[in-house]
């Protein structure tokens, strides 16, 4: 891929891990599942901690990301005897209360940002406690399905020994598809994870396309991998069902 050099430091990615967002106010919400999303991660956001318990106790998370503002947060510790894995949760939090939330919660590890906060802070606490739970992504570790590889840490991806010359907007779309693969994504959640809002069906059909051509035009005769689902969106994958 070609790319104008930056000494700015990289942002701390994720790779597909779980997290749950619990957050009242719609802007606080939008900007972290937005911001959490383009970084690699899938997001589930509900508005009140007893909405974050009642998820907890059906499903699996890597991580709880709460604002610890909510009139409700400590209903999120209630939920200690009652859970058979317990997610590190990371509170954005006001100074002035921390002495007395902090305690209070005891899902798991925990840390906490400051308000107002910074997204690069966001990030970088998030992979800090997933690492210590073994659910973060090893240093440089690549994405991988069959003979199609992205390297995070280069930002490169190829397709068995032929290297694939990407465009930054490629290369978000094939990594969400590949973290996602088996699953159909729809024209809105693609939107959203490359340039961070819902761009038109045109915009889209045309990336993709793109994007079909640099991989599954390959002269070897390998299988496709990237496929519509009429009416709904697109999906990585053996349309044969193969692994």
């Amino acid at each position: 891929m070609h790319g104008t050099p930056s000494h700015r430091p990289a942002l701390a990615r994720g790779a597909g891990q779980r997290l749950l967002i619990v957050a009242g106010a719609p802007d606080v919400a939008e900007l972290l599942s937005t911001t959490l999303e383009l970084a690699g991660y899938r997001i589930v956001t509900v508005a009140a901690a007893a909405d974050g318990v009642a998820l907890l106790m059906r499903e699996r998370f890597d991580l709880v990301l709460v604002d610890a503002t909510l009139p409700d947060v400590t209903e999120l510790g209630r939920t200690r005897p009652t859970l058979a894995r317990r997610p590190p949760v990371l509170l954005l939090i006001d100074y002035e209360s921390l002495d007395r939330i902090v305690p209070e919660l005891g899902l798991g590890e925990r840390d906490y940002v400051a308000k107002p906060f910074r997204v690069a802070d966001i990030l970088a606490r998030v992979q800090i406690l997933l690492r210590g739970t073994g659910a973060g992504p090893a240093a440089g570790r690549a994405l991988s399905y069959r003979d199609l590889v992205l390297d995070d840490a280069l930002c490169e991806a190829r397709r068995g020994a032929r290297a694939l010359d990407l465009t930054p907007a490629e290369y978000r779309l094939l990594r969400h598809l590949l973290v996602n693969a088996h699953r159909v994504l729809s024209k809105e959640q693609i939107g959203r994870y490359v340039w961070g809002h819902h761009r038109g069906d045109n915009a889209i059909e045309q990336l993709v396309s793109r994007l079909r051509r640099k991989v599954d035009q390959d002269p070897s005769g390998a299988p496709e991998l990237i496929h519509t689902r009429r009416g709904f969106g697109y999906w990585l994958g053996r349309a044969d069902g193969g692994a």
